[in-house]
Parts: C-alpha cells; structure tokens; sequence
C-alpha cells in the first residue's frame, strides 16, 4: 500500500511540474493540490499540495518536462486549443501506464491523470496556480 501510494505522488510529481502548454503557462512559483482516487481502497488518500517554480527552461519544452525520467517515454502527445492530451509509459520504480488531459490558462490549469501501476488503476486530479515570481536563491 505505501508502495502504490509513493508511485502515485512519483508519477503525479512526474505529471504536474509539466503537462502544460509550454507557450501558455507562465514562468513562476506555482502551489499543485493533487487527489488521487483509487477503487478499492478502504479510506480516502489526503491531497497534496507542493509549491514548485517553474524557470524558462522548464516552459521552454514541454514534451521533455512531461517525461522528466529518463524511464518514462510520451507514447502520444497532443494539442488542441488550451487542452493537451497525453500518453506515457514509464519502466523501473515507477513502472506503468499513464493517460492524461490538462485544460490551462497563463496563470492556472487543471488536469485529469488515468494510470495503472502495479496492478491497481487510479485516477489523480491536479489544479495548480500561479502564485507569484520564484522566490530568489
């Protein structure tokens, strides 16, 4: 069970700091809430909520911020107005199957993530938001 739920917060880390539009997200320090839903389970996973600042670089590709680990390749990648739909496969600790929409805005984008990893199927939502400039080093 802790196993299945580190592949989770590993695979939605994956997904959050990247399946955007690289030319419409902004640059900045973001605040990514996530939930992840998983039948079967006898309670409820708590949300999550991290911070991350996303650089140029990070907006630049988005394609190579989505398959972050060099054991996760995009299997399909497309986009249609402000919504980007995707695939990926990912091999070692966090082995599976993930299919994932993402509606954005400049400042803000909601995601919807299908995976099955270690014979279970789960379904992680992911809002994240523009909260201001990177805090300085």
């Amino acid at each position: 069970m802790k196993r299945i739920v580190c592949a989770v917060l590993g695979a939605v880390l994956l997904v959050s700091t990247g399946a955007f539009a690289a030319d419409s997200i902004r640059e900045g320090y973001w605040e990514v809430t996530s939930q992840t839903e998983m039948p079967g389970m006898p309670m409820k996973i708590p949300a999550s909520t991290i911070k991350h600042c996303y650089t140029k670089e990070d907006v630049k590709d988005q394609k190579k911020v989505i398959a972050r680990e060099k054991n996760c390749t995009l299997t399909d990648y497309r986009v249609a107005g402000n919504k980007v739909i995707w695939a990926m496969k990912c091999t070692g600790q966090n082995a599976g199957t993930f299919n994932g929409e993402t509606i954005f805005s400049q400042d803000s984008y909601a995601s919807t993530m299908k995976m099955k990893s270690q014979g279970h199927n789960m379904t992680v939502k992911v809002k994240g938001k523009r909260i201001g400039e990177c805090p300085k080093k």
